[in-house]
């Protein structure tokens, strides 16, 4: 009823919430709390207190109404906590009762519907073969060192033939287009093998998607649809012929441990469908997944880490010295990696700094009590990661300053509070690829200070922003 939807049931949920003394902003019908724009001046070189430039609305929110209180997103609750220790135990989950925000347009299935979609049994079992394919020890030969090498080997060529064309002895690169080059090509390499060129087919499409799929926001026309219609169409008929081969071949005796993709299908072997096909399963959304999400996390890590050792060159030195001195200029073995104190340091504080998710959001299933706080059922739980690493109470005074070092004896004595570092979320759904991302990052991090020094180009601005991620 739409009377109860609008008012009576947003004012009962109020009326709950606030007899607990929880602050906040007021219900009103037909309005939500509108997010603020990003400032349009830039930051200062070498700022990182980003939340107030970031995230003006949450920062605004916390400084008025503390460190929990409530918004409003139209007729639903938010409640706003920045509490590392019930951030981790609202997405451990252990209560069953939060559940994962059913806010996903019909468009937006059209990019992905994978892994992070699912829930109960069909999110249990997709889990379990993705668990699978990508655990780090059938990974780490097989898989990623070679392609994570090819890779990187040929974004080092790229810069070595720019600056070569130069007589200065310099040449200025736009490092963000050369990341996510990178990352597709490792992606494609990694899941497909020998057809990572088709994977690149699939990468160029998905760009097109989510630009449509952004344009779509503002207007949407039927030629339009029909044109993201044919590019859902020609990935999932590039995905099929891909899927079908690699079954032909695993049938025929080829090694299943190859790549991605054989991993992902081996628990489908032998399964066949009511026409007597072989069953192919998961694959083309959960390959459709893990196509997106290497184009949006790897990439944006890169380009912080270029921008933030270009601010901080007593770091890169640092990190330069001791990947000379544990592989010279020979390509990067994965023995090393272990032994790679300062560039983990380097990555754990960029991501501290620069997430790639502000927040995570959950919902109350049913009611549950939460930090000495009852929550009615449909009450949303935001848990703004970007201000938890940035929370001068939980890692100190010097929370701004770009201090690898903190991390010098390991995550969980870097600040006051063991939970507070969540950069690839926490609890069963902890994102499936951070140990690729971490890999990855490492791989090229390293192949880059072999070869090159840099510094930030004259023309750049800081100005991070969010958008879906934090770029």
């Amino acid at each position: 009823m739409l009377l109860d939807r609008l008012w009576l049931r947003p004012r009962r949920l109020e009326r709950v919430l606030r007899a607990q003394g929880l602050p906040g902003r007021p219900y009103r019908p037909f309005t939500s709390d509108a997010p603020v724009k990003n400032q349009q001046s830039p930051m200062p070189l070498g700022c990182h207190d980003i939340v107030p430039y970031v995230v003006p609305l949450l920062h605004g929110a916390v400084q008025e109404h503390g460190r929990t209180s409530v918004s409003w997103n139209g007729p639903v609750p938010t409640v706003t906590i920045v509490d590392a220790r019930l951030t981790r135990e609202v997405m451990f989950g252990k209560s069953g009762h939060f559940e994962k925000l059913r806010r996903i347009r019909v468009l937006s299935r059209l990019l992905t519907n994978g892994l992070p979609r699912h829930e109960g049994e069909k999110w249990v079992k997709h889990r379990k073969v993705l668990g699978r394919a990508f655990h780090l020890e059938k990974l780490k030969v097989s898989l990623m060192l070679p392609a994570f090498s090819s890779s990187c080997q040929e974004l080092v060529t790229r810069w070595m033939e720019s600056l070569a064309s130069n007589l200065e002895g310099w040449c200025e690169v736009d490092v963000c287009p050369e990341f996510l080059i990178l990352s597709a090509d490792t992606i494609s390499r990694t899941a497909f093998g020998s057809s990572y060129l088709e994977g690149r087919r699939i990468l160029a499409l998905q760009s097109e998607q989510v630009d449509r799929i952004k344009a779509s926001g503002k207007m949407i026309s039927i030629p339009g649809y029909i044109r993201m219609r044919e590019i859902n169409n020609e990935i999932e008929s590039i995905l099929e012929g891909i899927i079908a081969k690699k079954m032909q071949a695993m049938q025929e005796g080829e090694s299943i441990k190859c790549d991605l993709l054989s991993l992902m299908l081996e628990p489908n072997m032998g399964k066949i469908d009511g026409d007597g096909r072989s069953v192919a399963g998961m694959t083309i959304e959960e390959c459709k997944m893990c196509y997106f999400a290497s184009t949006e996390t790897p990439p944006t890590l890169l380009a912080w880490t270029m921008v933030l050792l270009s601010m901080h060159p007593e770091w890169q030195d640092r990190a330069r010295a001791e990947v000379l001195g544990l592989f010279g200029k020979n390509q990067p073995e994965y023995g090393g990696f272990s032994r790679l104190r300062t560039v983990t340091m380097i990555l754990y504080e960029v991501l501290r700094f620069y997430p790639p998710a502000i927040a995570f959001h959950r919902k109350t299933y049913k009611e549950t009590r939460l930090g000495g706080i009852t929550y009615p059922t449909g009450v949303v739980i935001e848990m703004p990661l970007l201000l938890i690493h940035h929370d001068p109470n939980i890692w100190g005074v010097d929370v701004h300053e770009f201090r690898p070092d903190r991390f010098a004896e390991g995550i969980s004595k870097a600040s006051n509070d063991p939970s507070a570092f969540l950069p690839f979320g926490w609890g069963p759904r902890i994102c499936i690829g951070q140990n690729f991302v971490l890999f990855e990052a490492k791989m090229a991090v390293c192949m880059i200070l072999q070869h090159f020094e840099f510094e930030l180009a004259p023309t750049y601005t800081h100005a991070p922003h969010n958008k879906k991620i934090l770029h």
